[in-house]
């Protein structure tokens, strides 16, 4: 009688491995009459149960690879979040290095440097070594209102630079010097 009544429930079957300890036929009795009941015959449910069925077996999504174009691989980007610091790392904020009255240090008063006032309409300053052109040029018109034509530098053999500074047609260099107190 067991044996009759695990033949008559063949989709239990695959469940006799799972449901060995429930030899009694009694209990097949039971898990039979929970068992899904027979599919209708018609064609409209086998055509369903056909295309469940395709759709099961096989995988809907497709991986498709994108083409690299490079023989080097990159790792990604990753997220880098904005410093936040607690307090300032420098207590205050430093002041400007060189302003105009740091530019220049003081006028040149040698013969040669006289000369130059005379003949080349040239005044001679003796400036900060870190300055450049365009800081002395631009020193010398807010302290002296004069326009300057060109300048040229040099390091002198004791370190400190040195600034011919040629003034523009419109001074003259004798006249500026004076306002200076040079001569």
């Amino acid at each position: 009688m067991g044996t009759d009544a695990v033949n008559e429930h063949k989709p239990l079957r695959r469940l006799w491995p799972v449901l060995s300890p429930l030899r009694s036929a009694a209990r097949w009795t039971e898990i039979a009459a929970m068992a899904p009941k027979g599919i209708k015959k018609d064609g409209k449910s086998k055509a369903q149960a056909l295309k469940a069925l395709k759709s099961v077996k096989r995988s809907t999504w497709r991986q498709s690879r994108k083409p690299r174009y490079s023989t080097v691989f990159h790792r990604p980007k990753t997220f880098e979040a904005p410093r936040k610091p607690k307090y300032p790392r420098l207590s205050a904020p430093s002041p400007q290095k060189l302003d105009h009255f740091q530019i220049i240090k003081f006028p040149l008063t040698t013969e040669s440097a006289m000369k130059k006032i005379e003949d080349n309409n040239t005044l001679v300053f003796i400036v900060d070594v870190r300055a450049n052109k365009r800081q002395i040029k631009e020193a010398v018109g807010r302290l002296y209102d004069i326009q300057t034509q060109k300048i040229n530098t040099l390091i002198r053999p004791d370190g400190a630079k040195k600034a011919y500074v040629r003034l523009t047609t419109d001074y003259d260099a004798l006249d500026v010097a004076n306002k200076i107190g040079i001569i």
